[in-house]
């Protein structure tokens, strides 16, 4: 059973989150402010964090930071009003993996943690047992994806992604040289109706780019098409390469 912790400074909104996503067999954990879910985080197993932007103590944001910079990759879904674009920004580039508007739909909810804990566990999760195993990777130039170890390196270098950014540069891996409008990807990714779907995706591929470019402002590898999208340019044609870990 995965442990989905809510951090939400109102009372009603954490028991309706709760009804919704304890009917999903989800184990729900709760917090009232930031303060409090962090210091859950460090005894608990957290699969995912449902939070609040506006809280007493310690906001969404600056709890968003925190968790990142003590390189905490859980997902994290954050709740917004509708009016508040300069939180949404602000929160995905504190590191949250996207945000539910409040008042949210309680279908929309599950389909988002869903997808988020799928994407956590296939890339973000253990990765025990996969020592001697069969590892597929891609390449493309310099980079290296290993899809079971869940790990990408830069010539050589091992570079730390979210799950997100995981599932985001394996779908640039694999379709090189395609340009995808920033709904494409959204629904790719994010397995999710692209409503709204731009400023996430570029925030995405922009923390990216930071990660995987020698110089992010001038990108070897993840280039805008102007009007159009984004698209991954081939380096070198990258491959499906199955090899046996000794």
């Amino acid at each position: 059973m995965y442990n989905i912790l809510i951090c939400d400074d109102e009372t009603d909104i954490r028991a309706a989150l709760r009804i919704y996503l304890s009917h999903e067999n989800y184990n729900i954990l709760e917090a009232e402010n930031g303060k409090q879910a962090l210091e859950m985080i460090e005894k608990e197993d957290i699969h995912l964090l449902l939070m609040d932007i506006m809280m007493p103590v310690l906001d969404g944001i600056r709890t968003l930071t925190k968790l990142r910079e003590n390189g905490n990759n859980i997902p994290v879904i954050l709740l917004t009003a509708k009016s508040q674009d300069t939180d949404k920004i602000l929160g995905l580039n504190a590191g949250a993996d996207d945000y539910i508007t409040k008042p949210f739909n309680p279908v929309e909810v599950i389909a988002r943690v869903k997808s988020q804990i799928r994407r956590y566990i296939r890339f973000g999760g253990s990765t025990a047992g996969t020592s001697g195993s069969k590892s597929n990777v891609l390449r493309n130039g310099s980079i290296e994806l290993d899809i079971n170890s869940k790990t990408v390196t830069r010539d050589g270098e091992p570079v730390n992604l979210t799950p997100t950014e995981l599932m985001l540069l394996k779908f640039f891996m694999e379709n090189p040289d395609k340009v995808y409008s920033p709904k494409d990807i959204y629904r790719n990714v994010w397995g999710d109706d692209p409503l709204g779907a731009e400023n996430t995706v570029t925030v995405h591929i922009r923390h990216l780019r930071e990660k995987i470019e020698i110089d992010p402002a001038n990108p070897d590898y993840l280039k805008v098409s102007w009007g159009h999208g984004y698209k991954m340019v081939s380096k070198k044609v990258p491959e499906m390469i199955t090899r046996s870990d000794s």
